[in-house]
């Protein structure tokens, strides 16, 4: 079974997800809709972050 890290970053707005070893990552890719794919050598995505993204506060 694959593993998923999630990391939600309070201070800079920013949650990150990877699929895989991060690691193995070598380039990083701007999609154009405020997304961010991490990649391996191979061009295979291992992982995405999402830059100005902010938890609701809780009540």
């Amino acid at each position: 079974m694959a593993s998923v890290a999630v990391h939600i970053d309070r201070v800079s707005n920013t949650l990150t997800v990877w699929f895989g070893d991060p690691a193995s990552e070598y380039i990083c890719e701007e999609t154009g809709k405020e997304v961010i794919l991490m990649k391996d050598s191979a061009g295979n995505v291992v992982g995405f972050e999402k830059p100005n993204y902010r938890v609701p506060d809780s009540d």
